[in-house]
């Protein structure tokens, strides 16, 4: 059953025709919050607060400008937010070239089958409740109070992954992807270090983004975990603010330069 006070969408085109408003009816009657917004960026800029579907419908060959797609694209870059493209064959293809894959959730070749397309809304707003769209993060670190903190000051963004070891974390992901590792440099038996090798050395794994957790501050330390290179690193005194703000800025930063 979706919520409707959690499931909210737009469906955003040139004009407010007549099928665009049976779309919208369909959607409100399928229990999700749903408006037109036409494709203005000072409009769109103001409806988008709280919205994590939203449906491109291009008539009649009009698309989108690019200032729009861009802004669109700019704001959605985020593990939950999504597109739906509806339009004819051309124009879908031309939208799927300017817009990031990541981004598009699916694309209906108009006539568009309008309960196939609602039953795509339900299974979107289901994968945002199951937190299918988080990024996944990988915490490692020998100190069962530090991973309790991480994994509470993340939890409500992410979908979190403890290892209290980095033979526990190599052997999780064995089995499983993850987006990021955010490794303890300081660790007994297997350092963050020799994990971060492993890692480096198995085709799997060697292309997950790590970021080092530590506890030394001094210049010799901080230079000692950024010669082995890894995507950045995160003193273990940060604020939880200032933790979820940069991990922000890391995967929109990852997502945009792909």
């Amino acid at each position: 059953m979706l919520s409707t006070t959690e499931s909210k969408t737009i469906v955003t085109s040139q004009n407010e025709t007549f099928l665009v408003r049976v779309l919208i009816k369909k959607i409100q009657d399928a229990g999700v919050k749903a408006e037109f917004v036409p494709w203005n960026v000072n409009t769109l800029n103001e409806k988008l607060e709280g919205v994590d579907l939203v449906t491109i419908y291009m008539e009649d060959g009009e698309r989108p400008t690019d200032k729009v797609t861009h802004f669109l694209s700019d704001h959605m870059l985020d593990e939950e937010k999504r597109m739906i493209l509806v339009g004819e064959q051309n124009d879908l293809r031309i939208m799927e070239k300017h817009i990031p894959k990541e981004l598009i959730f699916r694309s209906f070749e108009r006539p568009i089958d309008n309960a196939e397309y609602i039953e795509t809304i339900k299974e979107f707003f289901e994968k945002v409740e199951e937190g299918t769209f988080r990024k996944s993060i990988l915490v490692v670190d020998d100190d069962p109070n530090y991973l309790t903190l991480a994994r509470d000051w993340l939890k409500g963004t992410y979908k979190v992954t403890m290892a209290n070891s980095g033979l526990q974390a190599i052997k999780y992901l064995g089995k499983n992807k993850v987006d990021l590792i955010l490794l303890d440099h300081e660790m007994p038996v297997t350092s963050g270090p020799q994990v971060l090798e492993m890692l480096r050395s198995d085709d799997e794994t060697r292309d997950i983004p790590v970021m080092f957790l530590t506890g030394k501050s001094d210049k010799e330390s901080v230079m000692k975990v950024l010669a082995l290179k890894p995507e950045g690193y995160f003193l273990k005194t940060i604020e939880k603010d200032e933790l979820l703000e940069n991990l922000e800025k890391f995967f929109v930063r990852n997502l945009a330069g792909k």
